[in-house]
């Protein structure tokens, strides 16, 4: 399958809104928000990083980044998701091709790592893992990690971006 990995372009909203319903529709553990969230940071420009997987000019795949407080105040922390491939291309491949690109782009500008809430097993095939003392409050300490471009792990609690609690 041949994939294009892009930026998203001011464009692309409406089409990413679609992707994000569809890939979460029949997702267990979510309260179906995510579209509402990329929506609210985009609005809010608390974007760091966008990206689109694209398929014979139709996205498929969107991927956000943002910034994350953490307690102990540790700066350059990044938090991914949603994450969202459309369910017929689910398993193909383009949620990875856009972790790697994500992951890619933010050490390059500089982050000093990234935390996201998810199924571990997926997660950690990209270096992400449990870290002690680093908390979501609320959620299964499991499904909470971190990955470090230093070595270096912050420890405290985070905070992601108000967008997180948009309910439409």
């Amino acid at each position: 399958m041949d994939i294009q990995i892009r930026n998203e372009s001011k464009d692309d909203a409406e089409q990413i809104h679609l992707v994000t319903v569809r890939a979460f529709q029949d997702a267990p553990h979510t309260d179906h928000t995510e579209q509402f969230i990329v929506k609210a940071l985009r609005e809010a420009d608390a974007l760091f990083l966008s990206l689109v997987a694209e398929s014979k000019g139709h996205i498929i795949g969107h991927v956000a980044i943002s910034p994350v407080r953490i307690s102990d105040d540790t700066p350059n922390w990044l938090g991914l998701g949603p994450i969202s491939v459309l369910p017929e291309y689910q398993g193909k491949g383009v949620g990875s091709e856009l972790m790697e690109h994500a992951i890619a782009e933010i050490r390059e500008q500089g982050a000093a790592g990234c935390v996201v809430l998810g199924d571990p097993d997926y997660y950690g095939r990209f270096g992400f893992r449990v870290v002690d003392g680093l908390v979501f409050p609320g959620v299964p300490a499991d499904y909470f990690q971190a990955l470090s471009f230093y070595g270096e792990f912050p420890q405290g609690h985070v905070t992601y971006h108000e967008a997180f609690s948009a309910q439409d």
